[in-house]
This record gives C-alpha cells, sequence and structure tokens, in this order.
C-alpha cells in the first residue's frame, strides 16, 4: 500500500474584511506539526519521498505564516512528544496543522500513522503502535483549534500487510470533529504505486495550489484533486472531507475570488468507501458483495485432474523461478532474522519467534524456511490458527496444495469464518483449477471484510475460469483500482 502523508491544518477563519482576517490569524495563531517517515526496518528500502516533501511542505508553511516543528524519521515515542508539543501550542481559535508522509495502515475503520519503530505483526500491535487519525483530530478540538485540516500522504503499500491477510489496502473513511478538513492522496481503500522520484505527486500538485492566491482551503484541496487525477490518468485519484462551517485560506489575509465551486464529501455516519470523491474520469467503485451466505465449501481433491488441458494449463500457471538460497543468505543480515535468531537461540521452543520469524521468511519469499518455522510452532502449539494459515498460504505458493488444503481446513475448524484462511483457501482452489470452490471461498471473506482485494482480485479470475467474463472483469478492474501491485503479487504466487 503506498502510503504517503498527513496533514492536519487547523486554521481559524476570516470572516471579515482582510485587515480583520490578518488580526484574527495573528490572534489565534497557526501551528503545524510535519512529519516525514522514510526509514522503516520492515521495508526494503527507505522510502524516497516522505523526508523532501516534509521538508518542502515546512518551508511553504512557514512562508504562510505557520508556527511549524518539522520531525523526520521519528519512533513511536518521538511522535507522541511531537504530537503532545503541538497540543501544547494549540489556543482557542488556532489554525493547527499536521502533515505526516510515511506508513499508513487501516484497521477496525480506522487509519492509523506508523511510527518508524512499530513493531506489527497482529492487528492489535497497530492500535498499540500506530497513531489513530480520529484520536489526533479529537485531541486537537479538544484544546479549541477553530479549523483543524488533515493532509495524508500515505496511501502506500506497507510491508506489515501480509503478516496478517485481513487487512484492508489503503485508509479508511474518518469521524471528524466539526470544523475539520481532512484529505487524502488516493481514494478510501486504495494504494498508489511508489513513483520511483523525490517527490510525490500529490505533494507536488498540493504545494502549487497552495500558492495561488485568492483560494479558500476547500477550493485549494479541490483543485489538487482534480491535478492529481489528470496527472496521473486517473489512477491516483485524492479524497476529501470537508465540515468546515467557514471559509479558511492557506494563506493569510487572501479574500476568496469567483471561482468554480468543487462538491465536497461531507463526512456521514454511513459513508462508504469511494463515494461521492471521485470524479467522472476515475475508476468505478467496488461492486458490491453478494449478502447471501456462501454454500458450504467440500475439500477439493487436488489430486484429480482438470477436465482438460487447456483448463489445467489455465487453472495451474507454472510456478515461478525462486532461489531461495540466495534470499535465506541475504536474510541472514536481516536486523529482525537477528533479533529472532538471538531468542531461539536462548529458547528453542519459544513458539512466539519461530511464528514471527516464518512470517518474516514468508513475507521476503523464503517460503521453505517458513514452512519450517510454521512446523516447529505448530508442534508447540497445535491450536495456533494463525500457523496453520500461514503455513497454508506459504504451501500454496510454492505448489503444495494437497497439505495447504489440509492447513486452511484446519484453521477454519479451530476459527470458523476466519477471513485470513477463508482467504489463503480461495488461494488454494483457485491454483487447484476448483473455481466454484475458489468463488465460495473468496465471496466468504469479502462478505466479511468487503475492501480484501486479493479476495476481490482471486474471485475475479474464478469468475474469468468459469465464463463469467464480464463479472471476473469487473472484479479484477476494481482489485486494480484499489491496489495496482495485485496483479504482481497474484504473478509472485504462481496466477495469472
Amino acid at each position: 500500500m503506498k502510503i504517503r502523508l498527513v496533514l492536519l491544518a487547523f486554521l481559524t477563519l476570516s470572516v471579515a474584511p482582510v485587515m480583520e482576517s490578518v488580526a484574527a490569524d495573528n490572534r489565534a495563531g497557526r501551528v503545524a506539526l510535519v512529519i516525514g517517515n522514510a526509514k522503516y526496518p520492515d521495508a526494503e528500502a527507505p522510502l524516497k519521498e516522505p523526508i523532501n516533501d516534509a521538508r518542502e511542505f515546512a518551508d511553504e508553511l512557514k512562508r504562510s505564516g505557520f508556527d511549524v516543528e518539522i520531525g523526520e524519521n521519528l519512533t513511536g515515542e518521538a511522535m507522541r512528544r511531537a504530537l503532545d508539543k503541538m497540543y501544547g501550542r494549540i489556543k482557542p481559535g488556532s489554525v493547527a496543522l499536521i502533515f505526516f508522509s510515511g506508513y499508513g495502515v487501516q484497521s477496525a475503520r480506522q487509519s492509523y500513522m506508523i511510527p518508524v519503530d512499530a513493531q506489527i505483526w497482529t492487528e492489535p500491535d497497530v492500535r498499540r503502535d500506530g497513531f489513530s487519525l480520529e484520536t489526533v483530530l479529537g485531541e486537537i478540538n479538544s484544546r479549541g483549534a477553530g479549523v483543524k485540516v488533515a493532509l495524508l500522504d500515505a496511501s502506500r503499500r506497507n510491508p506489515f500487510e501480509r503478516r496478517f491477510r485481513s487487512f484492508s489496502a489503503g485508509l479508511a473513511p474518518v469521524i471528524a470533529p466539526s470544523g475539520t478538513l481532512v484529505m487524502y492522496s488516493a481514494a478510501l481503500s486504495s494504494v498508489v504505486s511508489d513513483n520511483g522520484t523525490d517527490h510525490s505527486l500529490f505533494v507536488s500538485e498540493l504545494l502549487k495550489e497552495i500558492r495561488v492566491p485568492g483560494l479558500m482551503a476547500e477550493e485549494t484541496l479541490n483543485r489538487t484533486r482534480v491535478d492529481v487525477t489528470r496527472a496521473s490518468r486517473s489512477e491516483q485519484v485524492p479524497w476529501i472531507s470537508s465540515s468546515l462551517a467557514e471559509d479558511f485560506s492557506f494563506i493569510p489575509g487572501q479574500t476568496a475570488q469567483n471561482t468554480t465551486p468543487v462538491a465536497i464529501a461531507k463526512p456521514r455516519e454511513d459513508i462508504k468507501p469511494r463515494e461521492d470523491i471521485v470524479p467522472p474520469a476515475a475508476k468505478p467503485p467496488v461492486a458490491a458483495v453478494p449478502a447471501k451466505e456462501p454454500a458450504p465449501v467440500a475439500a477439493v481433491d487436488v489430486a484429480k485432474p482438470a477436465p482438460s488441458a487447456a483448463a489445467s494449463v489455465a487453472a495451474a500457471p507454472a510456478e515461478p523461478i525462486r532461489d531461495e538460497a540466495r534470499i535465506a543468505l541475504a536474510l541472514a543480515d536481516d536486523p529482525t532474522v537477528k533479533t529472532l535468531n538471538g531468542k531461539l537461540a536462548e529458547n528453542p521452543d519459544d513458539a512466539g519467534a519461530l511464528y514471527r520469524r516464518g512470517q518474516v521468511y514468508a513475507s521476503k519469499g523464503a517460503y521453505t524456511l517458513a514452512i519450517k518455522d510454521f512446523d516447529a510452532a505448530i508442534r508447540l502449539n497445535p491450536k495456533d490458527v494463525e500457523a496453520f494459515n500461514n503455513r497454508c498460504w506459504a504451501r500454496t505458493v510454492i505448489g503444495e496444495l494437497a497439505a495447504a488444503l489440509k492447513d486452511c481446513n484446519e484453521a477454519l475448524r479451530l476459527r470458523p469464518n476466519f477471513v485470513d484462511a477463508l482467504d489463503s483457501r480461495g488461494l488454494v482452489n483457485l491454483k487447484s483449477g476448483a473455481s466454484k470452490n475458489a468463488i465460495a471461498d473468496f465471496d466468504a471473506a469479502l462478505k466479511i471484510n468487503p475492501q480484501l482485494t486479493s479476495s476481490l482480485f482471486g474471485r475475479g479470475l474464478a469468475k474469468q475460469r468459469i465464463g463469467a467474463t464480464a463479472e471476473g472483469e469487473l472484479d479484477i478492474n476494481n482489485a486494480k483500482a484499489m491496489d495496482p501491485n495485485i496483479v504482481k503479487e497474484f504473478a509472485s504466487y504462481g496466477v495469472q
């Protein structure tokens, strides 16, 4: 998931002539916290954009009269101190702004900003180590900020996602206090591919529009959304939500000129991802998941030959070539693996360390090593449902389909309706050529989590294989709109 920046700008509103507006800005004050997090140990390489974007944005805010604090590669404790310091600078009627560029994670329909030292292995870890946008906005509001603006460039594919496969991609809608303006760099529950440059498209276009005199903040962000959508050919469509009751301009003392109004998505209790935010040129929203209960999924006889040679080729593409020996050698220097190796040297029966090392191995493509660790974890704890699910997934990727099916079935016996295992078993069935069983599993997973991109894409492939071409194409296109890397991901599993 490509995650980008979070900006919270709390701005006092100008309400009369220009001189009164400037005076109000000076009395209330403009405070900003700008954070760029790039060096995450769990990522394969540092992010290129956050530090440069944070520095340039901070400079622009200073020119606009903000009292700016900037932080780079902040740990959880450092982020907590920076936020507390910002809270202390807020006065009644202040403008408060937070900019965050780095990795963000959606969990339980909330968006979390992730510090560089977060240890995320299960979903509760997100709430423990991450910083909820809703919580931050609520705290700023309680300090009396007049206008609250949050800009998040955090819709990146993150390195934690496959550790617990039920995570939704991208960010979630925010329930914010009144007087708040929020913008994400991409649509809800979608991610953006890294463009490989030193600055993000979102921040580059945002800075251009902020520098345009005479614009109110809502129009500045709407123009940014249009610019990004056009420049990306609708591959990236930022999301906006506003509950502002007064006018506010990033450039103090400016009055609004006659400009074309653009609709803003107002936050509401029943907000659904991608509604009221995508311009006409953008991709269609995700189709609704069927409401009826999926039919029970029978075990798949993977040893049974496919009905025809053509179907066999379509259902089970050649496994991708993997150099696990080379990967294992490289992982010997991985800091997380080193730490876990140390724990296991002290206690070879540390089931938690075995499971986590298996997750690291699997995420890096060392599936044989991962399976060995999951084997050991399951021997120590025969009811470790997560280990069964992850071993199912790893075995599926390398083509051990019969054993994988047994693991997924055991995970679902231990925890019925376990969405991760339904998604994994769908992949087993897809690779086995049991397309109808795959559809049933993916349907069940999507009923629990409608934004589970892997299940949406897998269901699309399975539908195409049974001849439901149009329905399959819709699922596939929607999954690709949510996660541009999903095709590459499935190809790494040996599914195309």
